[in-house]
């Protein structure tokens, strides 16, 4: 196996997991809290999402070593690795651990990738002492590397990045907001995961707003381009599920991309102006679950006032809907560049 199809598949188990440990949170998290002073049992509900995203280590170990097809055993000393190199788990000086947050998802992702290394190194050596020595072999190897060496490092380059990209943003918010909304306009359609490069980074405030703006240009732009071939209910999927089920096709036609890239650099600049504020988990979501609006809403900035109501209905409905139908007539009807056959889906 090259070096490539490698990262490719622990990249892959990544996505997987961030997305799956950390949508219930996304979904529910933000809107429970916004009826927590109606609805205080909603409580419950927010400890238990909050407690499965901090179970996401595990799923990154899990479906990083389904990647690559391991037994149990194996798949499962891959996740209790990886959870011991994310730094989700604290040591509590009373006794203990104290859980708390995400972890580092880039340690957690080498920590694994470190995991399914030692494995393949050590195949099928340890023949009937497997169930015995194996699992310990990969916590202590690669748990201890990711624990001790790497988490550390990565600690300060993703705190010291985060501080950067939020830092640049609040100083210069309309060029970041251009830039950063383009980026996960992009993304949105690629194998990466915006949650998992926003919450990798600390991605905070008009940083995150702005990016997550970029998700919703691109997820209205789509509606928009394939709404006469692929009909309603598969358009609003881009808006109300993800974009990246348009992924072959913006590889197959990366130049059918630009109208959903100007959309997001215009969308972008005005939510810098405006300074539309964002959370790690909602940069990567756009307006799937109303997870974006919620958290500008709920950012303590902000709240519910008539008027950021209504810059938001502006910033995540209007907007995005009346630039996608701009822009896309621009590149279909004037330039030429893009045709609704573009966009088709098939799931037959």
């Amino acid at each position: 196996m090259g070096g490539g199809e490698f990262t490719m598949r622990v990249l892959q188990g990544i996505s997987v997991a961030v997305v799956v440990a950390l949508v219930p949170q996304a979904l529910l998290g933000e809107l429970f809290r916004a009826l927590l002073p109606v609805f205080p049992a909603g409580a419950t509900v927010i400890e238990l999402v909050s407690l499965a995203s901090s179970l996401m280590p595990v799923l990154i170990g899990v479906l990083v070593a389904m990647q690559f097809r391991l037994s149990q055993i194996q798949t499962a000393a891959v996740g209790i690795a990886a959870t011991c190199g994310s730094g989700v788990a604290q040591v509590d000086p009373e006794g203990g651990f104290h859980l708390q947050g995400t972890g580092l998802v880039i340690n957690t992702g080498i920590t694994a990738a470190l995991a399914v290394g030692v494995i393949l190194l050590i195949g099928d050596r340890l023949r009937n002492y497997t169930i015995l020595l194996l699992s310990t072999i990969v916590v202590v190897v690669a748990g201890g590397i990711g624990w001790v060496v790497t988490y550390p490092v990565v600690r300060v380059f993703t705190e010291w990045l985060g501080g950067l990209v939020n830092g640049a943003t609040a100083l210069q918010p309309v060029p970041m907001g251009i830039v950063l909304a383009m980026l996960f306009a992009v993304m949105i359609v690629s194998p990466v995961s915006t949650v998992g490069v926003a919450t990798a980074i600390f991605m905070a405030d008009v940083a995150a707003g702005t990016a997550n703006l970029g998700v919703v240009a691109a997820g209205f732009g789509l509606l928009v381009a394939g709404w006469r071939v692929n009909g309603p209910a598969t358009s609003l999927l881009h808006v109300l599920g993800s974009p990246k089920v348009q992924m072959a096709n913006m590889f197959a036609r990366p130049a059918a991309f630009a109208p959903m890239l100007c959309t997001a650099a215009v969308l972008g600049g005005l939510g810098g102006a405006v300074g539309v504020p964002g959370t790690a988990i909602s940069a990567g979501f756009g307006i799937s679950g109303l997870v974006g609006p919620l958290a500008a809403l709920n950012d303590p900035g902000w709240g519910w006032t008539p008027g950021n109501l209504a810059v938001v209905a502006l910033m995540f409905v209007v907007a995005p809907l009346a630039l996608s139908i701009g822009f896309q007539l621009l590149f279909t009807r004037v330039l030429g560049w893009t045709r609704p056959e573009h966009y088709r889906l098939d799931f037959d």
